[in-house]
């Protein structure tokens, strides 16, 4: 008989959340930690679990199960900022707590698994369903889903779905290699490619603000939108992981992942339906859509940079040179820029412009859309071009929308003024919003995949993204060749400039 949950109240509830386990592997890592057992916690605080919900953690360290429930423990005090830690809720929660402890290079470690899978599947009457999510090193994907295979857990009594984190591939041809090995074991339907990003509760309110919105829609278009501006800023620099970074850099961590993601999600044609496919195939269509660029548009119109050394609040900050593990003379870029455009009906000739970087003056990740100005300048001191109409979609670190207009000053005269109006989540709703790991991990739990990535769109990304990397690796760049704490390389700001546009500043 299922277990009685004590977390359940069914006026909470929005959808029903099946018996299962999680297997993470990976499990002694910072992601772990740091995100998803937190995530977890807070879903079993808000009695967002079912009651014979487990996890089962996996990783090299030899570990009990309760040493394992110990370091979790540890990772939800000290990483769960917004949540009261409850012992009730934590004893029930840690009773689900399993660990296996073995090499993913190991074949005889699965049969373990395998038997603790069907061990947890008693006790905790999961009706066979289980999670894997290879929070591993990305070479290792492949070879935890042969195990996984190998060892028939990949299928059983209930369903078994694969989560694994970004990236996917290196390029074109070994994202393409990653989906074939995964596909060997797992169809596609079960595979989820997650990017927190989706998870983020503004990005997903893009399409109630779109398509929930009757006043939106019509303006949706090349006709009275002059460009898209979508950044996303990180004010700390590669905090210790200066040898990972050093073989990724922004333009592939972020814009091919991220970025391209919510513009995709921002243009979109609206779906049939909030399905999971309708959704998702929209957003493939319009990454399809975005035109490869040549190495001439790819010289013009995108931007590499790297940030150098600087004195920031009375500190000396290093250059990504100096970071430890990064090469004296690496090319690796720490700021990407590129303009991208949309060979479709909606938006064609709309500049979507995106950049990310490190080591910018903050934190922020936003999407700024630019009106066309109004035709005629009828005012004394109308001044549209200098104080555009925007909407404003901030993402992280304050979710919210704002739109920016023009409006009369008070007093004698036809003076205007640029003006805001502001929506902010925490205000207007007056309650927490979950974290993006929260959303994936129980969207991947109840079988909704439409935050998730699919084969298609990885590829449709990396056939816009590739070019530009390999114009980047045969093209000499003299870096570093912007400070850290400014807002990234001077020829990024020229390159908006030749189309008569400017990066807004957050």
């Amino acid at each position: 008989m299922p277990l009685e949950n004590p977390f359940q109240d069914p006026l909470r509830f929005e959808r029903r959340v099946p018996e299962s386990t999680v297997v993470i592997f990976g499990a002694n890592g910072d992601l772990t930690k740091r995100k998803l057992i937190p995530a977890l916690y807070r879903l079993a605080y808000d009695r967002r679990l079912a009651a014979g919900f487990a996890v089962i953690g996996t990783s090299r360290t030899a570990l009990s199960d309760d040493q394992f429930r110990e370091k979790m423990l540890e990772a939800v005090k000290q990483f769960s900022e917004d949540t009261e830690f409850d012992e009730d809720v934590w004893r029930a929660f840690a009773a689900g707590l399993y660990y296996v402890a073995g090499d993913i290079n190991d074949a005889g470690f699965y049969d373990k698994l395998a038997g603790k899978l069907k061990q947890v599947d008693g006790e905790r009457a999961t009706g066979g369903n289980a999670l894997f999510y290879l929070s591993t090193q990305p070479s290792q994907y492949g070879r935890a889903a042969q195990g996984i295979g190998g060892a028939g857990m990949n299928r059983g009594a209930g369903w078994r779905r694969l989560v694994v984190e970004k990236p996917f591939g290196r390029n074109l041809e070994t994202a393409r290699a990653l989906s074939d090995e995964l596909h060997r074991v797992f169809q596609e339907s079960d595979v989820y490619r997650i990017d927190h990003y989706l998870g983020k509760e503004t990005v997903q309110n893009i399409l109630a603000f779109r398509f929930g919105n009757g006043i939106f829609e019509p303006l949706w278009s090349r006709n009275y939108i002059e460009h898209v501006q979508i950044t996303g800023a990180e004010s700390i620099g590669v905090e210790g992981r200066g040898a990972y970074y050093q073989e990724a850099g922004a333009l592939a961590d972020m814009i091919q992942n991220h970025l391209l993601q919510v513009m995709a999600t921002i243009a979109m044609e609206p779906s049939a339906s909030f399905r999971a496919d309708s959704v998702r195939d929209e957003r493939s269509k319009l990454l399809r859509s975005i035109r490869p660029m040549t190495a001439d548009e790819i010289r013009r119109d995108t931007v590499p940079g790297q940030y150098g050394a600087a004195r920031i609040g009375g500190e000396d900050v290093p250059g990504f040179r100096q970071e430890p593990g990064v090469g004296a003379e690496s090319r690796t870029d720490t700021y990407a820029a590129v303009a991208f455009f949309c060979e479709n009906w909606r938006w064609a000739g709309v500049p979507f412009y995106l950049r990310t970087g490190k080591r910018l003056p903050k934190r922020v990740t936003e999407i700024a859309i630019q009106f066309k100005p109004a035709p005629l300048a009828m005012f004394d001191g109308d001044a549209p071009a200098s104080a555009p109409n925007l909407l404003i979609v901030r993402i992280q670190p304050e979710e919210g929308i704002s739109l920016k207009f023009l409006s009369k000053r008070p007093g004698a005269g036809m003076r205007l003024r640029p003006v805001s109006m502001d929506f902010n989540y925490g205000s207007s709703f007056g309650e927490r919003s979950p974290s993006a790991y929260e959303t994936l991990l129980l969207d991947a739990i109840v079988g909704d995949a439409t935050l998730y990535t699919r084969q298609d769109m990885v590829e449709a990304s990396w056939r816009v993204v590739e070019p530009i990397e390999n114009v980047w690796r045969e093209t000499s760049y003299d870096f570093p060749n912007y400070a850290a704490g400014s807002w990234g390389p001077a020829a990024s700001d020229a390159m908006l400039a030749r189309r008569g546009h400017t990066w807004r500043k957050p």
